[in-house]
């Protein structure tokens, strides 16, 4: 047999056979549909936290509690070392550190306009903060300084809660924010300074936080002197490595994380989920694979009389084979192009509603529909081998 005629017999079967050959298809599209949307998603929030954080830039380091750090005994301790103006006093002893940045998280507080309730994070920083961190960009005002008691720089879904066109909050407006703290409500008034651009989807939270001078932040959350973390700006790039190392063996309890071992370690972690998320979907591929078996066992039963007839009139073994697989090839090219597609389309409605950037690729559909090829073939090589060994005689005595 020709292979055209291998072809045509194969579609002529598929029309035969719509259902089943429908039901298959749905199996083979809900995989690579779930391969191709959590790929998109993942990547596209590696893509995006790794722009993000290379804002911070190759000559910063991030220093933090190290929780893994060890008590006495041996035995892992509850928590790092406390940051306070010691550490920042030891670390801008240290070589080639330029400028030292203490910060301190307060929490969430809320804030009300036209009596609507909103929420946002609150940061105390030094006036050095945005210098370290200049891959935020202050769109109105300036940046806070030193003689700032209640100044704050807001970022822009704050000054924007709805997006809208015009601001609710512009430099020089008063905002009122409410926290609990210790169990008592507390009330806060600040004057916005400055106003960040839009950070876009976003996970670094500079859209909906409040910076606020450090000394503010301390006494209003009465955090007792210490520091949630510590940046440090080095003055050469190629001391980095150098500086972080010091810090860590100077200070107990820390680790001093540098933006490109940061960004390490984000990609091992999106790596991970996402090689979690694609085996997980992967084994609804396996499942329509079943499927394919059992429904391709069941037509080889079915067309037991058409298989003896062809190997009668002169049909060999390889063209029954030949002519099997290539019914389960053609599932897997139309499911995986067809899954792979709507993959696509759903990733991008997931992404916008959870505000991620997707990151769909050529090569991930390409990819998927390969995998769905082989899938497809390899759940029909067994029936095809079971009607390749057909003896026509028997076959045609079976009807």
């Amino acid at each position: 047999m020709k292979f055209g005629d291998i072809l045509g017999i194969s579609v002529e079967g598929i029309g035969e056979r719509k259902i089943r050959f429908f039901l298959n298809l749905v199996g083979i599209l809900i995989g690579c549909a779930a391969i191709t949307g959590l790929i998109s998603i993942t990547q596209g929030m590696n893509n995006e936290i790794n722009e993000q954080m290379s804002g911070f830039g190759v000559m910063t380091i991030t220093v933090m509690p190290d929780m893994r750090a060890r008590g006495g005994g041996g035995f892992p301790s509850s928590r790092g070392a406390n940051l306070d103006w010691r550490t920042v006093a030891t670390i801008d002893k240290i070589n080639h550190v330029d400028v030292v940045a203490p910060t301190v998280s307060g929490g969430t507080v809320s804030y009300s306009i036209k009596g609507s309730r909103y929420f946002a994070s609150v940061t105390g920083v030094t006036e050095h903060y945005f210098n370290v961190n200049s891959a935020m960009e202050i769109e109105y005002g300036r940046a806070l300084v030193r003689s700032d008691k209640a100044g704050a720089v807001i970022g822009f879904s704050v000054a924007n809660p709805d997006r809208s066109k015009d601001p609710v909050f512009k430099v020089g407006d008063r905002m009122r924010i409410m926290a609990n703290v210790g169990g008592v409500e507390k009330e806060l008034t600040l004057r916005v300074v400055g106003i960040l651009k839009d950070s876009g989807g976003g996970f670094s939270g500079s859209n909906n936080a409040l910076y606020i001078p450090l000394i503010t932040c301390e006494q209003f959350f009465e955090t007792s002197g210490r520091y949630s973390s510590i940046q440090v700006l080095v003055d050469d790039k190629d001391k980095v490595d150098a500086v972080a190392g010091e810090i860590e063996n100077n200070i107990d309890g820390v680790i001093a994380l540098t933006a490109a071992a940061a960004m390490s370690i984000v990609d091992r972690v999106i790596g991970t989920i996402e090689a979690v998320l694609g085996g997980v979907a992967a084994i609804s591929l396996l499942v329509a694979g079943v499927g394919i078996v059992n429904t391709m066992i069941v037509s080889v039963m079915e067309r037991t009389k058409e298989i003896g007839t062809m190997k009668a009139i002169g049909a060999k073994s390889w063209d029954i084979l030949a002519l099997f697989i290539s019914e389960a090839a053609f599932t897997g090219v139309i499911g995986g192009i067809l899954g792979a597609a709507f993959g696509f389309v759903l990733s991008r409605f997931i992404g916008d509603y959870i505000g991620v950037r997707t990151a769909p690729t050529l090569s991930l559909g390409l990819l998927v529909v390969g995998f769905s090829v082989v899938t497809s073939v390899v759940s029909g090589i067994y029936p095809a081998w079971r009607a390749s060994r057909l003896n026509p005689v028997e076959a045609l005595r079976n009807e």
